[in-house]
């Protein structure tokens, strides 16, 4: 599926009537109740100094308003300052989007659930890391390597 610049107003539009008021420092996340790997990642997320307002709602809603093809899907989605962050996204990514603010960038994504990533390095997982990437994804559907773990 081609994304639309429609679609990125949309999903605008419906984070902008959120209850939740952004700011740098405050993120609103979008997950399954019974996801474990989840909270461990807004745990990441609290430890680095953010704001966190959790919805157990999942994130189907986002996923269909963006049209997201399921290979770029996570279990779970947040918006922070107006980007979508989808997947175990590290902080210090998030926080360098935010202070590069890419002109055609819609968020960052982590597709999938890769081990080592924040919420994925767990000590069950006994040390063991995937190489991932970090995507940027763009107005116009794309994406490009943000950057890269191994």
């Amino acid at each position: 599926m081609k994304f639309h610049l429609l679609k990125a107003v949309s999903l605008c539009a419906m984070l902008a009537t959120s209850s939740f008021a952004y700011a740098v420092n405050n993120i609103e996340v979008w997950k399954s109740p019974t996801c474990g790997c989840c909270n461990f990642w807004i745990d990441h997320l609290k430890q680095h100094g953010f704001n966190v307002t959790a919805n157990d709602t999942g994130n189907a809603h986002i996923h269909n308003t963006l049209q997201l093809k399921s290979k770029l899907q996570a279990c779970h989605s947040a918006v922070v300052d107006g980007y979508l962050i989808e997947g175990h996204v590290p902080v210090q990514d998030i926080e360098r989007l935010l202070k590069e603010k890419p002109a055609d960038a819609i968020g960052l994504i982590v597709p999938e659930m890769p081990l080592g990533s924040p919420g994925m390095d767990q000590p069950k997982h006994m040390g063991h890391k995937d190489k991932y990437d970090v995507l940027l994804l763009k107005k116009d559907g794309t994406t490009t390597i943000f950057n890269s773990y191994n």
